[in-house]
């Protein structure tokens, strides 16, 4: 998102320029939302909470505290912590007073805010640099910070030793570099950064530090800081532009409304699509719906031929486009929907199945409620497996096609392989290869693979998108995959007892899903071609 209406810039901007400091966040943020925020705070501080962002927030602060008990329970007495309590100012204080005296190894640290510079920051992690001096920051964040492969640099948890890991390569995450290297200039202020000019990262997993390397990205991080202050004083204009963080941003609404009257053609071509037309002039949804002759060059990813029909459809307001006269979707006589349900990284908890054999349908779902990861998990996937394997067993026996539909396989299949991995040799859990041979036969069929085949999605091609075109709808009017993380929460009891309703919510919302796939599946197959302008009538 870049911004919303024409809006006053304030007339105060010297005054401001000592004012305005920023958290790293700031620097990979949409540049008109910084400006947004800095400037109409009251404002922000009113707006609605999103509730993903909520329960990332809270998921984040759980992993660190898991991470904190681990760093203490192996070095119980050589951690200083700069307890939670008090003002933000007086942390800072008893922050430089530790890094002063010395301590090795700082938890919760908070830096001074620095108005002169514009920054403030906190570092979950300060660790002193006993050969060079200074402390070197670590921040702990909920995301992988590697990947399978070789050449990162990774320290072990519980003791500084930078070395190349054969084991790991790097997965970039601009947002922790721009962190790490905001932290460092915050000590670097106060003498106190280390000269080995490094920092570190601990991920999801939690089993190492990845180092930084900052000489590689402090020049990058200058440039973005001294952009996003310009921004924030009011002195460098930002204009709207739909991007991927629209959908979480406070300011959308405003956003979306202003971008809707101008009929700005990143509506239907978002993010870096929408700079390219802009640099060819096309500013408009109608100049792209115009469009003749051969995609732009520089085009970034995805068809441009479909870009161009979006913005058309969007003109038409066509919900959805068929690509062919003729939609075609594979069908058996013995058809299972399958469903599931996982929380984040943790485990997969719920298999939910639909089987259709006949008029009738039967919802059947296979879940533990021991909070994941657990052992329980493993026998409600085993059992899953062998009602699966029964169905498919069944319908050969009597000479009746199966296929079993999933929307968007990848999820499902994450979690196939990985739970056949886990849980191996464990009754009932079948072995690895089964599990291959399954996703890769032609029972297995991705539905959101044929929408995405068949038809050109102008308002995205989730579940949630799709299937209401074809009449579905989902009981709960709050269903979708981040309400029923806090759902589950609920429901296992993280924070408190667990919650029996929370249990039948999330059951429910999971029977929703697969109906919706049999739903769309069905219509694919009979009404589609009646419903949905073909693409050549636009």
């Amino acid at each position: 998102m870049e911004a919303t209406e024409d809006l006053p810039r304030p007339g105060r901007e010297e005054s401001q320029s000592t004012a305005v400091v920023l958290e790293a966040a700031a620097l990979t943020r949409c540049r008109h939302r910084v400006y947004l925020d800095a400037n109409f705070p009251e404002e922000l501080a009113v707006a609605p909470e999103n509730s993903g962002a909520r329960q990332r927030q809270e998921a984040a602060a759980e992993h660190r505290e898991t991470v904190r008990r681990r760093l203490f329970d192996e070095h119980p007495d050589g951690w200083t912590l700069i307890a939670p309590e008090g003002t933000m100012a007086s942390r800072a204080a008893r922050t430089l007073e530790a890094c002063r005296a010395g301590a090795d190894r700082i938890w919760g640290a908070v830096l001074p805010t620095d108005p002169a510079t514009g920054r403030r920051g906190r570092s979950e992690i300060l660790l002193r640099d006993v050969e060079r001096g200074g402390y070197i920051p670590v921040i702990v964040v909920n995301h992988k910070v590697t990947d399978p492969g070789q050449g990162a640099t990774t320290s072990g948890l519980f003791e500084w030793k930078p070395a190349v890991d054969e084991t790991r390569k790097v997965r970039s995450q601009v947002r922790d570099q721009m962190r790490v290297a905001h932290l460092y200039r915050m000590l670097e202020r106060h003498g106190l950064a280390s000269p080995a000019k490094v920092a570190g990262a601990i991920g999801y997993a939690g089993d190492c530090i990845l180092v930084h390397d900052l000489d590689t990205i402090l020049e990058d991080y200058d440039a973005r800081l001294a952009d996003r202050l310009e921004i924030a004083r009011g002195r460098v204009p930002t204009t709207p532009s739909q991007i991927g963080e629209c959908k979480t941003c406070p300011w959308w609404d405003r956003c979306r409304a202003e971008l809707t009257r101008t009929r700005d053609v990143s509506l239907v071509a978002p993010g870096q699509r929408a700079e390219v037309l802009r640099e060819l002039e096309v500013h408009t949804i109608e100049g792209l719906a115009r469009w003749q002759g051969e995609p732009p060059e520089t085009w970034p990813q995805g068809s441009f031929e479909d870009a161009v029909v979006i913005a058309r459809a969007w003109l038409a307001d066509a919900p959805l486009v068929r690509r062919y006269r003729h939609v075609h979707v594979h069908r058996a006589d013995v058809e299972v929907d399958i469903d599931m349900e996982s929380f984040h990284e943790h485990g997969a908890y719920l298999w939910g199945t639909l089987l259709n054999s006949g008029p009738d349908s039967e919802y059947r779902p296979f879940v533990t409620w021991d909070p994941v990861p657990t052992d329980d998990e493993a026998r409600s996937f085993a059992e899953f497996w062998r009602w699966l394997s029964d169905q498919r067993r069944t319908a050969e026996r009597k000479g009746r096609t199966f296929a079993a539909y999933c929307y968007s396989r990848s999820a499902e299949d994450k979690w196939l392989l990985s739970s056949a991995r886990r849980f191996q040799g464990r009754p009932g859990v079948p072995a690895l290869a089964e599990v291959k041979a399954f996703i890769d036969s032609h029972e297995w069929v991705d539905i959101f693979q044929a929408v995405t085949d068949q038809f050109v999605c102008p308002n995205g091609k989730g579940l949630k998108k799709i299937a209401p075109i074809a009449g579905h709808h989902w009981r709960d009017a709050e269903a979708g995959g981040e309400a029923s993380m806090a759902w589950y929460r609920e429901a296992v009891g993280m924070a408190g007892e667990p919650d029996p309703a929370q249990r039948v919510r999330l059951l429910e919302y999971n029977e929703d899903d697969v109906i919706a796939t049999k739903v769309l599946r069905e219509w694919m197959s009979d009404r589609a071609v009646l419903d949905i302008p073909f693409v050549e009538d636009l």
